[in-house]
């Protein structure tokens, strides 16, 4: 599986009243990490000709994250998709090293010209297992 890892500092804007990055981030922050692994294996060509959309999130919460904190955020694809959807986790590791927050988030592809949704073909899921 091709994992694409990141960092990622919490800033001012990114924190709660409570102190810690707001779970609304947290969100944000999947899937801002999703799409830079898009972008950093898929082939011009099929960036140019699908686009990702969410149909769910699955998250954990495992422990906070504070204004200035850098978390490292890692991401895979483990199986094969199913039909027009796969499943993306994800999880942040905090400077210790202890995970902050886990994912598996369900993506499902589009066709761009079109706008429908249409199975993921092979040549397009194969860079993301490999």
């Amino acid at each position: 599986m091709a994992r694409y890892t990141t960092s990622i500092t919490a800033g001012p804007g990114d924190i709660d009243v409570l102190g810690h990055v707001n779970n609304a981030v947290w969100v944000k922050w999947i899937q801002d990490v999703a799409v830079a692994h898009w972008s950093a294996i898929a082939p011009p060509a099929h960036q140019d000709a699908y686009i990702w959309v969410v149909t769910r999130h699955e998250i954990d919460y495992r422990g906070n994250v504070s204004e200035g904190e850098t978390v490292t955020a890692e991401t895979w694809v483990a199986e094969p998709p199913r039909g027009a959807r796969f499943d993306r986790h994800m999880r942040f590791l905090g400077g210790d090293g202890k995970v902050r927050v886990e994912a598996k988030t369900t993506w499902a592809l589009i066709e761009r010209a079109t706008g429908r949704l249409m199975r993921v073909p092979a040549e397009v899921a194969a860079p993301f297992l490999g």
